[in-house]
C-alpha cells in the first residue's frame, strides 16, 4: 500500500502542479470553452482573475503532495478545487467527467491513507453542558473513592 500511496500522491501532485502552472504560464493551449453555462462560468473565472487563486491553490497543494512531507495539508488545499472540478464536469461539461472522477478517486484514496490526520474533523464535539456534567461526575467519583480509602 505504501507504493500505491506514493504513486497516487505523485500523480495527483504532478497533475495539479502542471495544470496550476499552466494557468499562469499558458504553456498548454486551452481550447475555447463550449457554448452555454460552462462558457459563462469559465469567462467569469477568467475575467475576475479568480483563476489565479485556483492556480495558486493547485500549485501549492500539488507541491505539498509531491514533497510528501505535508501531504495532508496539500489534500486540504486541493479538496475544494477537486470538488469544484467534479461539480463543473458533472453539471456543465460532462465530457471531462471521467478524468474528474479519476482525480477525485486518487484524492479519496490519499484521504483514506492519511485519515489519522483528519480524524479530529469528524469527531463529535461535546456540548459545554455535557462536558461540565462529565467533569462533575468524575470529580464526585474521585471524591467518593478518596472517602472510601
Amino acid at each position: 500500500m505504501k507504493i500505491a500511496t506514493i504513486i497516487a500522491r505523485s500523480l495527483l501532485g504532478l497533475l495539479f502542479v502542471v495544470m496550476g502552472l499552466n494557468i499562469f504560464l499558458n504553456f498548454i493551449p486551452m481550447p475555447p470553452p463550449p457554448e452555454g453555462p460552462a462558457r459563462n462560468f469559465m469567462m467569469a473565472m477568467f475575467m475576475s482573475h479568480y483563476f489565479w487563486v485556483v492556480g495558486t491553490l493547485e500549485v501549492g497543494g500539488g507541491v505539498l503532495l509531491l514533497t510528501g512531507r505535508f501531504a495532508p495539508l496539500g489534500l486540504t488545499l486541493l479538496g475544494p478545487v477537486i470538488v469544484n472540478i467534479l461539480c463543473f464536469h458533472l453539471f456543465m461539461l460532462p465530457s471531462g467527467l471521467p478524468l474528474a472522477i479519476v482525480v477525485a478517486a486518487l484524492a479519496l484514496f490519499l484521504l483514506r491513507r492519511h485519515r489519522e490526520h483528519f480524524a479530529g474533523l469528524v469527531k463529535p464535539v461535546q456540548s459545554a453542558h455535557r462536558e461540565a456534567a462529565s467533569v462533575a461526575s468524575q470529580t464526585q467519583a474521585a471524591a467518593t473513592d478518596s472517602a472510601k480509602n
